[in-house]
């Protein structure tokens, strides 16, 4: 198996040079395609001098493609995967960089399950300086697991399958290729999302829940620059895309095309309503609002996010909120009850406490305990958490096979 690492460049000399760097020192030596997107801050002059010198050593990995053109991030990888003589294709924007074992894990993984064609690693969130800001989540269980082909696209329709940003991505080069490679008519807008989406039609996808790579964080970043109408108008596209390649045995456990559009709808009237833009909130919200089936997926999605997201003495406050909220709208009668939400209350603290438990935070579990833990309404809502959750994992209809506990 032979790795290709293709870094689309243009005019960040500065930031390709560690890009490159952080590929010339993978553990595993692997070709380094630089797909230049016809640069004009002398980036062709410092790749030809550095392929000069590594070929002095006799060191001929360096591969150098020039677009003729400037053509775009999606025009550009598609040219670097063509150069490319790699089965596997490790993507890198030039403002990120890999750690040096990553080709290594990756490789380690797809030789466990050679039925695969695209793999996703933990990534580092960093700012300009390199310091570490998040880091993406775990998506399943052991170091390294498995999704069978036909369970892919369901899992990408309910948004519990994040391949997450091409820093995280590779993919085998036949199965890109096939897929027809990024569309230039998205540019950084769902580009890269649409491609894991068209790629995982050929095989299996693999998750390595290790950190392997790192992403640099800018402010206002460029796909901020669409209008939400287009964005939005992108995301429905892609909704709609993923729907139609569900395998057919999840069908019958899918809301219909209907739900999806208007819960991407309300969505987007959230993001725009954060903009404080109220005519184009209410130009999504209308009449999407009306419509319940959209309100369930976006409040299950709510509630994965901020599961995912906080720490837990942050996330127990906001759970909170999410959860008061969440009552108001669905008018539920118990909403005006004091007793209502402090049983709430109690049985977060609970739940907060328990996963406090599990991580060894001892002092956090004690003091997210106490006094929920004399609620008997509380550990009545816990329990049945408890089984609920037990039954969601134990019925769950995307199969998640560990390779590497």
């Amino acid at each position: 198996m032979k790795f290709t690492i293709v870094i689309t460049t243009y005019n960040r000399l500065s930031l390709l040079r560690r890009s490159i760097a952080s590929a010339l020192a993978q553990s595993v030596p692997c070709e380094i395609v630089v797909a230049d997107d016809c640069s004009s801050d002398g980036t062709e002059a410092y790749i030809c001098s550095l392929r000069e010198e590594l070929c002095a050593r006799g060191d001929n990995r360096l591969v150098y493609h020039r677009n003729s053109h400037n053509m775009g991030h999606a025009a550009t990888i598609n040219a670097g995967v063509k150069v490319a003589t790699g089965d596997w294709i490790k993507p890198v924007d030039d403002d990120d960089y890999l750690a040096t074992n990553c080709i290594e894990e990756i490789t380690q993984a797809i030789a466990l399950r050679p039925q695969a064609v695209i793999c996703s690693c933990q990534a580092a969130q960093v700012d300009v300086n390199q310091h570490e800001l998040s880091r993406t989540r775990k998506t399943g269980p052991g170091k390294v697991f498995y999704i069978p082909q036909e369970d892919i696209h369901y899992g990408m329709l309910l948004e519990q399958i994040p391949f997450g940003t091409p820093i995280q991505v590779a993919f085998r080069r036949d199965a890109f290729l096939k897929s027809g490679g990024w569309d230039s008519r998205l540019d950084v807008n769902f580009d890269d999302i649409d491609s894991w989406v068209k790629i995982a039609q050929f095989g299996d996808a693999i998750f390595i829940n290790h950190c392997l790579a790192y992403r640099t964080v800018w402010p206002g970043g460029y796909n901020k620059k669409f209008s939400l109408q287009r964005r939005l108008d992108t995301h429905i596209e892609l909704k709609e895309k993923i729907y139609t390649l569900v395998d057919e045995k999840h069908r019958q456990n899918i809301p219909s095309i209907r739900a999806f559009r208007n819960y991407l709808k309300l969505h987007w009237a959230l993001v725009a309503a954060k903009q404080r833009s109220l005519s184009i909130t209410c130009r999504f919200a209308l009449p999407a609002a009306f419509y319940i089936p959209a309100w369930k997926l976006l409040f299950t999605a709510i509630l994965t996010r901020y599961n995912q997201q906080f720490l837990l003495h942050k996330q127990l406050d906001k759970n909170i909120w999410v959860w008061t909220k969440l009552s108001i709208l669905v008018g539920e009668d118990k909403c005006s009850t004091c007793s209502y939400f402090h049983n709430i209350r109690n049985y977060l603290r609970l739940r907060h406490s328990w996963s406090a438990l599990k991580q060894g935070k001892f002092t956090i579990a004690i003091k997210l305990a106490f006094p929920a833990v004399f609620s008997f309404p509380a550990w009545k809502l816990f329990i049945k958490s408890m089984i609920s959750s037990h039954q969601s994992q134990k019925d769950s209809l995307i199969r998640r096979l560990v390779l590497i506990n």
